[in-house]
């Protein structure tokens, strides 16, 4: 029987996502992802090189979608708030994309895949631009990092909401909460 090496592949990554967002690269084992993904752990020195190939491999292909089909209709702030509210979708929908996002940060000096990002972002700047005619391209670029971490940090930094929040509001308010005051941050910045 012929090795299947693309559904192999395909379930090393997966097992690499769920190891890496919950251990990170330094954290991660490679018997775990061998097991969690039913493989001989051989298999990711053969396919993606080494420890560190195999965790930009997986960034690469996580984070190299996590903005792709999210779609700004609305104008003005509220296309900020739209943003927001389709990326913390996203996130609640697949937590491990943001802590992906957080260990890339924490582990590499260099942006995975930045080839792919770049113009993700860049296109979701030019709709923001086109939405916030009275905001220069710098301060709509700077808004939707602002954007970006504020919804990202709801699943990376999770813990702070107990210091700060009395009582923890659930997602559906916490969503609102983000989506209000960032559609208002916007409505600020156009003053």
């Amino acid at each position: 029987m012929a090795w299947d090496t693309e559904t192999t592949r395909r379930k090393l990554l997966d097992a690499g996502v769920r190891q890496f967002a919950a251990h990170g690269c330094a954290g991660a084992r490679m018997e775990a992802i061998g097991r969690d993904a039913g493989v001989n752990k051989e298999r990711v020195y053969r396919y993606f090189g080494d420890k560190q190939g195999f965790f930009a491999a997986v960034l690469a292909r996580e984070l190299g979608t996590m903005l792709e089909g999210i779609q700004v209709t609305a104008s003005g702030p509220d296309a900020v708030g739209e943003f927001a509210g389709q990326l913390f979708d996203r996130c609640a929908a697949r937590p491990e994309l943001p802590r992906l996002l957080a260990w890339e940060s924490l582990e590499l000096d260099h942006t995975v895949a930045i080839d792919r990002r770049r113009p993700l972002c860049a296109g979701h700047a030019g709709r923001l631009c086109d939405a916030l005619p009275g905001l220069g391209r710098s301060a709509v670029e700077h808004l939707l990092l602002a954007v970006i971490t504020q919804i990202v940090g709801t699943w990376t930094l999770g813990n702070i909401a107990e210091s700060v929040i009395r009582a923890e509001p659930g997602l559906a308010t916490r969503r609102a909460q983000l989506v209000g005051g960032l559609t208002a941050m916007a409505r600020g910045l156009l003053r």
